[in-house]
């Protein structure tokens, strides 16, 4: 019995563009039991809990579009799946990822709710859907809850899974500029861009990022060497070996000095000022410590800057301070501190703080001793006392930066090879040339952090992700290669193949992911099933991938979502009667609809979508489409398709038995239709519409008509490409064709082509394959029973069913109860003897049809070639 509860009951991650939104989200299913008898204002106080937990829930405007809309929803009554969406956005907002989209919808079973949120990462936000789920029980129920701790779980989930600040500005500016982005593990390592077009940034670092420049800049003598060769001024100093020798290049430079570890970062063991044997001596121990040997240099005078030069230029620069305590007569220097510095909201441990907390390092304690202090001091009053001499870097200047400063860091940058840069100075004036004031570069760091140009202390916030995207990504350039992505009931893959083709025969090396498998060029790298999000995303991560052809059915669209955020071009081959009704609770052709138009919502305005305008549905995607319309039709005379070019736009049709491209009133014939072997000179209509849908893809990207019609004649559907597609054998005077319908409506198309195959007798091998609703089993019955004399049932081993053993062939058998045509109804459960009966029981005249696996279609077509004497192809 259901409980006065929220159960959620599965929760899928659609980790690209989907029926919802063009994000990735989550899909929760979501069980709200006797709640829905239960609206929010008839639950006494939930309002009053829920508004003062989570009071920033002011700001959802909801379905009224204005403030405070959607606590207004819950005083007047709304149910616990509209809740439970809002309450987790909320908690994300709270933890760091402000913003999103959400959605509740009612499912076909009573009190069952989808609940749809936007994904930052999928780990973060199933935590916050599982915490709202919890929150909104408890205010249901009375319970007390603790909304800080719930969000302080959620930071940390942020700050250990999301990107980090440095590498998020730089998605964040590819993303506004529409190049398309993915991390590739789970640190900070992200590909902007697809295939042959992508980059790769890990954290400031780019695949431009020299390995020899950035060890170049680990070894600080060698830069300062290669500075110094080059005219940028630098401190004088050398790489020393001992306490004693520190000592001797001290004298030999002239104090104060400089001593740092050699290959240290992140300012550790550097001591600065140093005037005697017993500071320099002291400070070589520590040092040593933290790198791999000890430099000694002279001490430059000034505060130390920071200066980020991207491709050349400098983009930003910030300053640091030192940061000093003011005695009372009271307060230890350890209490001052506490009180004068540490005090600053703006001093912290993490991300969001851009100056750190002060502490008492060996270098601060050295400059204590030196004003003849302790950390438990009292400091008299009015004494300033120095803590830090050189303090947090996150004092922007960018704006006052001299134009020689500025060469002079590009210079450097340019000499150790970087070509995003951190290059650390020390002046007294950034606004006068360095040499005027004995200024000097004293390092050049590769990979260096953004956060202080991002969210400084003081002054303006840089835009420093804008600028490495720009240098990654000039003008004009988005990262994109052409995509077709293509989704519909039938014929999926046979037009993939074709486009595939199409694309390599044009030079380009092509990835294709589709039900044959995955293929890298002529290549089969793959055999199963890789008409999925996995198969997608490796070719689109493939560096030598210059176009790529994705087959999308409706379960990888409801499971997954695209691989990919846009495409060149988006192809419906058809929706008739869908196919997979009933999965995800889409159990309408207008709830499949919603599913099939995400792969024309995402076409590029520069790109084009391909329409079967023979399907009413499918032509009604025209008005989604961001880009060009191209309509394919045999009928050149559908309304649609007149209106269309009267227009001025292109249609690909059939007139007179030939191919035409037509664009306005302007029309080339391409071939005659039984030129193209794969429509069985021209007696497969699926086929042919396979082919128009093909050749009206590779048209809208440019390719000539010369090469499009030599890639269609030399497509050989029975030897290499798309085998199991009406696959037409002959031998000993009968006929053996090996098809892939699965589907009332692939049936009902592959019975219409047998009508132009005349024969005496018509056998078939058929069975159940994916789970499919019952009475699209029965109906696929009834057409079997109606077209053939012959049927032979059978089970599919390569899929799994949910269904016990031999339940399929009953459905089946209850469509070919009322057989017109059948007089001889077998079954036999084992379908590789079922193909090997029917094979040698074939006479001359006679015609089988062999349903081949829906997992492997190999095994079935590997028999009928045995039988018709031909040798089995290899993959290619």
């Amino acid at each position: 019995m259901k409980k006065k509860d929220i159960e959620i009951l599965r929760v899928i991650s659609l980790r690209g563009p989907n029926m919802w939104t063009y994000r990735p989200v989550l899909e929760a299913w979501v069980d709200i039991g006797e709640l829905e008898e239960c609206p929010s204002n008839t639950l006494p106080g939930f309002y009053e809990r829920l508004s003062s937990w989570l009071p920033s829930l002011i700001e959802h405007r909801c379905s009224y579009g204005e403030r405070g809309g959607f606590l207004r929803r819950v005083e007047e009554g709304t149910w616990p799946g509209h809740i439970l969406e809002h309450v987790t956005l909320e908690l994300q907002n709270l933890a760091g990822m402000p913003g999103g989209f959400g959605k509740a919808r009612e499912t076909p079973i009573r009190g069952v709710y989808k609940v749809v949120v936007r994904a930052w990462h999928e780990d973060v936000t199933r935590a916050a859907l599982y915490a709202a789920r919890d929150l909104v029980m408890a205010a249901i129920e009375d319970r007390p809850f603790d909304v800080a701790a719930v969000v302080d779980t959620l930071r940390d989930l942020v700050d250990d899974h999301c990107l980090g600040p440095s590498t998020a500005c730089i998605v964040d500016a590819a993303d506004d500029r529409d190049i398309p982005y993915f991390r590739l593990n789970t640190g900070n390592l992200v590909q902007l861009g697809y295939g042959a077009r992508q980059r790769r940034i890990w954290t400031a670092e780019t695949d431009r990022t020299s390995a020899i420049a950035e060890s170049i800049s680990r070894d600080k003598d060698l830069t300062k060497t290669l500075l110094e060769a080059c005219g940028v001024p630098v401190p004088e100093g050398r790489y020393v070996r001992s306490p004693e020798d520190a000592w001797e290049a001290a004298e030999e430079i002239g104090v104060p000095v400089v001593v740092k570890p050699y290959d240290g970062n992140h300012g550790r063991g550097v001591f600065t000022n140093l005037n005697t044997r017993e500071e320099v001596e002291a400070a070589y121990k520590v040092a040593i410590d933290e790198g791999s040997g000890v430099i000694v240099e002279r001490f430059v005078e000034g505060l130390e800057h920071r200066l980020l030069v991207v491709g050349g230029k400098l983009v930003a620069a910030a300053r640091g301070e030192e940061a000093w305590v003011v005695g009372n007569g009271r307060e230890t220097v350890r209490e001052l501190i506490d009180s004068q510095l540490n005090s600053d909201p703006r001093r912290g441990r993490t991300e969001d703080h851009p100056l750190n907390t002060v502490r008492l390092d060996t270098a601060a304690r050295l400059d204590l001793k030196r004003q003849g202090f302790e950390p438990d001091s009292v400091v008299p009053a009015g004494v300033d006392v120095l803590i830090q001499r050189n303090g947090n870097v996150a004092f922007d200047v960018t704006d006052i930066v001299h134009p020689e400063v500025a060469a002079a860091v590009s210079l450097a940058a340019r000499t150790v090879g970087l070509d995003i840069a951190g290059v650390d100075l020390v002046t007294r004036d950034i606004t006068r040339p360095l040499e005027e004031q004995r200024g000097a570069i004293v390092e050049v760091n590769a990979g260096p952090g953004l956060l202080m140009h991002l969210r400084p202390a003081d002054g303006t916030p840089r835009p420093v992700g804008r600028a490495i995207a720009a240098h990654l990504f000039p003008e004009g350039e988005d990262g994109r290669i052409p995509i077709v992505g293509i989704t519909g009931s039938n014929g999926k893959t046979v037009v993939a193949r074709l486009v595939a083709r199409l694309l390599r025969l044009s030079g380009a090396h092509v990835g294709l992911a589709c039900s044959d498998g995955l293929f890298l060029d002529r290549r089969q790298v793959e055999t199963r099933d890789s008409a999925n999000w996995d198969a997608a995303r490796r070719i689109l991560m493939n560096r030598a991938v210059d176009a790529a052809v994705f087959e999308n059915d409706s379960g990888a669209l409801l499971n997954d979502g695209l691989a990919y955020d846009r495409c060149q071009v988006g192809i419906i081959t058809n929706i008739d009667n869908p196919d997979h009704l009933g999965d995800n609770h889409i159990d309408t052709a207008d709830r499949m609809f919603n599913v099939l138009r995400t792969q024309i919502d995402v076409v590029l305005p520069t790109g084009a979508a391909i329409l079967n305008a023979r399907d009413t549905d499918v032509a009604e995607m025209a008005a989604l489409c961001d880009g060009e319309v191209i309509y394919f039709a045999l009928d050149a005379d559908l309304p649609v398709v007149q209106e269309h070019l009267a227009a001025g736009k292109r249609a690909v049709v059939v007139r007179d038995e030939q191919v035409v491209l037509a664009t306005g009133s302007d029309e080339i014939v391409l071939a005659q239709v039984d030129d193209f072997p794969l429509t069985r000179g021209g007696r497969v209509a699926f086929q042919t519409e396979n082919v128009l849908a093909a050749i009206a893809a590779a048209w809208s990207m440019g390719l000539s008509t010369d090469l499009i019609r030599a890639g269609i004649v030399t497509f050989e559907p029975d030897r290499h490409d798309a085998t199991g597609r009406f696959s037409v054998f002959e031998s000993q005077g009968s006929t053996v064709i090996v098809d892939d319908a699965h589907n009332p409506a692939a049936l009902q198309a592959l019975v219409d082509a047998l009508g132009r195959f005349p024969c005496s007798h018509r056998t078939v091998v058929y069975g159940g394959g994916v789970d499919r609703r019952d009475e699209d089993l029965v109906r696929q019955g009834e057409i079997l029973g109606a077209a053939f004399d012959r049927i032979v049932l059978t089970d599919d081993a390569t899929v799994s069913s949910q269904r016990p053993a031999g339940a399929a062939r009953a459905l089946l058998r209850q469509g070919l109860a009322q057989a017109i045509r059948a007089s001889d109804i077998r079954e036999e459960s084992d379908a590789t003897r079922a193909v090997d009966d029917a094979l040698a029981a074939l006479s001359a005249g006679e015609c089988l049809i062999i349903q081949c696996d829906e997992g492997n279609p190999r095994p079935v077509l590997n028999a009928v070639r045995q039988w018709a004497g031909q040798q089995t192809p290899n993959n290619r």
